[in-house]
């Protein structure tokens, strides 16, 4: 099973941007449909971006499309997460998450294994 490690996050101004990064390990990244997922306090766990195995297909949510971009290097089994004009309303710890189940899908219940989380803080 793949594990994943995030990093990139950190404390920024409203209107920065930030690149985070999912390195996974144990299994090739290659194999999986990818997302990133992020979750405020008080809040469920909502989904941002995902990238087909591939890479070939993408899919946003609304509120972070044309803002946020997710691509992938297998070569170097790592995803990422380039975010710009960031907004205080982006504030969360963001998780990346893999899956054998192609679309990609959007729900978090279709995804089988979860980083631990990096913190992005946006201040107005």
């Amino acid at each position: 099973q793949v594990q994943l490690v995030e990093s990139g996050g950190g404390l920024v101004q409203a209107g920065d941007s930030l690149r985070l990064s999912c390195a996974a390990s144990g299994r090739t990244v290659s194999s999986y449909t990818m997302a990133w997922f992020r979750q405020s306090p008080g809040k469920e766990r909502e989904f941002v971006a995902a990238i087909s195995e591939r890479g070939s297909s993408t899919g946003y949510a609304d509120s972070v499309k044309g803002r946020f971009t997710i691509s992938r290097d297998n070569a170097k089994n790592t995803v990422y997460l380039e975010m710009n004009s960031l907004k205080p309303e982006d504030t969360a710890v963001y998780y990346c998450a893999a899956t054998w189940r192609i679309g990609p899908p959007r729900g978090a219940r279709a995804y089988d294994t979860w980083g631990q989380g990096t913190q992005v803080t946006v201040s107005s």
